[in-house]
């Protein structure tokens, strides 16, 4: 096979078998985070082309076409994320001593229980399940039927997680005990080998979520008593992440938990799910009666349309690069009602903002409210729609400090407490973010319950208490 060509840093947006490639991708994953980013993608798919020998995007397609291999390798690339026991300390304080003690009561008598860890990367979510089960169930534990699964698309992360032996960084958040209490001196200096009595709990399978969508996944994903599925929502189109928590949800078994990323809860959810403040968590759970309705399927296209008018729809695709940075989808609850085709001059400078953002166009989006902020530094408004477009463009920095000049200029803009929260959370700064959200909260509960919020798109005072509340747990009583 012929030695490829250096690759370049830009992506190649004008050759339409990038635009093909780029389509496929997205299909196959359903990894909408990919939507805006093509330098990014570029970056990735160009490691496998140097790899492959391959020199320019159509021969890489063709490669894939006949390759299962290829797109297995490909996949590994773009979703490597960087994850570590016990991440989220709320949320492990909310399974050892909630949601798991919860599920061996209801239990007992059958004495099984199913877990799906979902998108487990190197596995150490689902080894963390499995040493949390094993201290709660102790002597009892050999008298039990524990399925705990954990499923990644990248088949390369599932090696690692079987092997079970991770670098110091993995464990940066257990104290010395706890890692002699678990881990053993792995094979190489620097490392830790997960101890036996552990690891034999847990086992690890590839799975795409996107055959939860299309019919194709195994009948034995069902009847869980409780779905992690932290920081994988991300990736997605938001209407592909409502079809997919709702798929979640008919898996779980009557009375059965659902645990997301810190800041992916949203409220549309509560259509088919309990939604359940614990303390700094927010969790959700299967009504005890009756089944989860059908969502009708998302649009046939979600995928980029070939060229350099490709529009993705709606506003703001999720962020950010990494699987384990815990960010929110920033999106509007609907699609707003401004066309694209609407000029600014019938609604001004922020309507042309919101119409290049609802078209997919977040780099005219960008550029639109940059030049409005210049024309009118003072707008609270625009400065919020700056943080949102910062948000979804990865810029977690100057989304606070555009929130934050929002809320200078309007101490009472409630959506931008909120998203300020969310931003907070999402960056792992967890008390300064509850402390946004908590200055939503008491806004919202000074308005009557149905009042529209300025710029939420129609969210009303009771629906953003009912999102911010699970953040704050008993703060929030």
């Amino acid at each position: 096979m012929p030695t490829a060509r250096p690759i370049p840093g830009t992506a190649p947006t004008a050759d339409p078998a990038f635009a093909a490639l780029k389509s496929r991708l997205v299909a196959r994953t359903g990894h909408h985070y990919y939507a805006d980013k093509d330098d990014l993608l570029w970056e990735r798919v160009g490691r496998r082309m140097r790899v492959r020998g391959v020199p320019d995007p159509a021969g890489y397609l063709a490669l894939l076409e006949e390759s299962e291999a290829e797109w297995a390798a490909l996949e590994s690339e773009i979703t490597i994320g960087e994850t570590f026991f016990f991440r989220y300390a709320e949320q492990f304080a909310a399974l050892r001593g909630t949601i798991l003690p919860e599920r061996i009561a209801a239990r007992s008598d059958e004495r099984r229980l199913r877990i799906w860890s979902a998108g487990c990367s190197t596995g150490p979510e689902t080894h963390s399940v499995a040493i949390v089960l094993r201290e709660l169930l102790g002597e009892r534990l050999p008298d039990w039927r524990i399925g705990l699964t954990g499923t990644d698309i990248n088949r390369d992360v599932l090696a690692v997680a079987r092997r079970a032996v991770y670098g110091a960084w993995a464990l940066r958040t257990l104290g010395p005990e706890e890692r002699e209490r678990y881990f053993r001196p792995g094979p190489r200096e620097g490392t830790f080998a997960l101890r036996p009595e552990y690891r034999g709990l847990a086992r690890f399978e590839p799975q795409n979520l996107m055959s939860l969508l299309d019919g194709t996944a195994s009948l034995a994903l069902t009847d869980y008593d409780l779905i992690l599925c932290r920081n994988v929502l991300i990736y997605f189109h938001p209407d592909v992440v409502q079809a997919l928590v709702r798929a979640l949800a008919q898996r779980l078994r009557p009375g059965g938990w659902l645990l997301l990323g810190h800041a992916e809860p949203n409220p549309a959810f509560a259509e088919f799910l309990e939604a359940v403040a614990l303390p700094g968590t927010a969790a959700y759970r299967r009504p005890g009666e009756g089944a989860v309705p059908d969502l009708p399927p998302p649009p046939a296209r979600l995928e980029p349309v070939p060229g350099p008018e490709a529009a993705w729809a709606p506003l703001l695709p999720p962020e950010p690069a990494a699987r384990e940075v815990g960010a929110a989808p920033i999106r509007l609850r609907a699609p707003l009602a401004v066309a694209p085709s609407v000029p600014p001059a019938e609604g001004g400078p922020l309507a042309a903002v919101r119409a290049l953002a609802d078209a997919g166009d977040l780099e005219a989006s960008w550029r639109a409210c940059r030049a409005a902020l210049a024309e009118a530094p003072t707008d609270p408004r625009l400065r919020y729609y700056e943080g949102l477009l910062a948000r979804a463009r990865a810029r977690p920095d100057e989304a606070e400090r555009a929130f934050r000049g929002a809320l200078y200029l309007d101490k009472g803009f409630v959506m931008a407490h909120y998203h300020l929260g969310l931003t907070l959370v999402a960056a792992g700064r967890t008390e300064a973010g509850r402390r946004a959200l908590a200055n939503a909260l008491r806004l919202a509960a000074a308005l009557p319950a149905d009042a529209i919020l300025p710029e939420g798109d129609g969210l009303t005072a009771a629906e953003l208490a009912g999102a911010a509340r699970p953040f704050l747990g008993n703060e929030a009583a």
